[in-house]
């Protein structure tokens, strides 16, 4: 199930949801995560952000619309990065992102959507 992400109080919870989950499971993503979201607020003018709920608690998956194109950001456990998928999570991989890529370069990869 989604969550629309249609206030500022509402993106700030999910926000600090995600800040704490990657402080205490993906600090190879923790720093990074900020940046993603001013990204997110920067780019999404489209529709509403979506998040994936579980068991009444917002997740690490998140839906925008950019341009007219879907994109799904979510965290790959497995290899500890957010990956920036086409329009589904099991879209194809537009980047994986971790703390150790730059600002600069995260711009571009936004601008480019």
């Amino acid at each position: 199930m989604a969550l629309t992400i249609d206030t500022l109080r509402r993106l700030n919870e999910y926000i600090t949801g995600v800040m704490d989950r990657a402080d205490h499971h993906g600090q190879s993503v923790n720093e990074i995560a900020l940046a993603i979201a001013g990204a997110i607020i920067w780019k999404d003018t489209d529709e509403d952000v979506q998040v994936r709920t579980y068991s009444g608690q917002t997740a690490n998956v998140l839906w925008m619309t950019i341009r007219g194109n879907r994109y799904a950001l979510a965290y790959n456990h497995q290899n500890e990065t957010i990956e920036l998928r086409e329009r589904t999570i099991q879209g194809q991989v537009i980047a994986s992102i971790t703390n150790t890529r730059p600002i600069s370069e995260l711009k571009r990869i936004f601008n480019q959507l």
